[in-house]
């Protein structure tokens, strides 16, 4: 393993680092960026492969670093000066680390431990989501399905790389602690058919409130788009429509808040049979 300091941005290795915020360049290589310790110790331990460490010594410890170093053994770990990692950074606050990883695997085959004998999960609880946008909402609720432990989560006709730096960030690092697919929506339709999962599609125009449908048994609360909502195919499969009652004058919640309540309240009913 290497030890060096870079102080110029017009270092080919910077270059690269700077690179993989586009999408197309992430693709290309196989790699993605994760900033901040506690991102990239979670990413450590989803099994993620850290190829390189960048830090500015002024925000991070040196005992962090060392302790990062012995456990993951990075091919380099390289110091930089603040105008360097201000350069690599996408954070409005420097966290003083930054990794280059190798990308993960996001196929269906991820939640294939619904299946597994030694270790079966007998109630799955699953969040889909239909072509969500914005970074920041789909990091919202990769949140929320750590917080509430749900069994998976799949990402159907996506909108935005599930490596986007942004997801990590506004994850804060549960991109890496949830088991997540990505398909198109045909694909999770007949993977949760063959797994004997209910379909609850969300709609503004359900007759049935969230709370009145059974949601302790195996089920996939499937959220669309904020724009657009649930294409045609999730209403003509779905096995429930339900909604999240709106008693003021907008028709519609931000749609990370509509899956925590959702999601939340499946927990509660959980709770209260066990």
């Amino acid at each position: 393993m290497k030890s060096m300091k870079i102080t110029s941005t017009s270092n080919p290795r910077i270059k690269q680092v700077i690179d993989l915020h586009k999408p197309r360049e992430r693709k290309k290589v196989n790699l993605f960026i994760i900033e901040g310790e506690k991102e990239i110790w979670l990413a450590v331990e989803s099994g993620i492969k850290i190829k390189n460490i960048f830090f500015l010594s002024e925000l991070i410890s040196a005992s962090s670093i060392q302790k990062l170093k012995s456990k993951i053994q990075p091919d380099d770990c390289i110091e930089v000066n603040e105008a360097v990692y201000s350069k690599m950074s996408y954070r409005d606050e420097a966290t003083g680390i930054l990794a280059v990883a190798e990308s993960k695997d996001f196929s269906l085959n991820n939640i294939s431990h619904l299946n597994n004998p030694q270790s079966p999960i007998r109630n799955p609880l699953i969040i889909v989501l239909e072509k969500v946008e914005k970074p920041g909402n789909l990091g919202a609720i990769l949140r929320t399905a750590d917080a509430a432990k749900v069994d998976a989560v799949i990402v159907c006709d996506q909108q935005t790389d599930l490596l986007n730096p942004n997801v990590i960030r506004s994850s804060i690092g549960t991109i890496f602690t949830n088991q997540i697919a990505q398909t198109n929506s045909e694909n999770a339709i007949n993977w949760l058919r063959k797994n004997k999962i209910k379909i609850l599609a969300t709609s503004p125009d359900a007759k049935l409130f969230y709370q009145e449908t059974n949601l302790n048994q195996p089920c996939a609360i499937v959220m669309g788009s904020e724009a657009e909502g649930l294409s045609k195919i999730w209403f003509d499969e779905a096995d429930e429509l339900v909604k999240i009652p709106m008693l003021g004058k907008i028709d519609s919640l931000n749609v990370s808040v509509s899956t925590a309540i959702i999601v939340f309240e499946a927990i509660r009913q959980r709770s209260l049979k066990s």
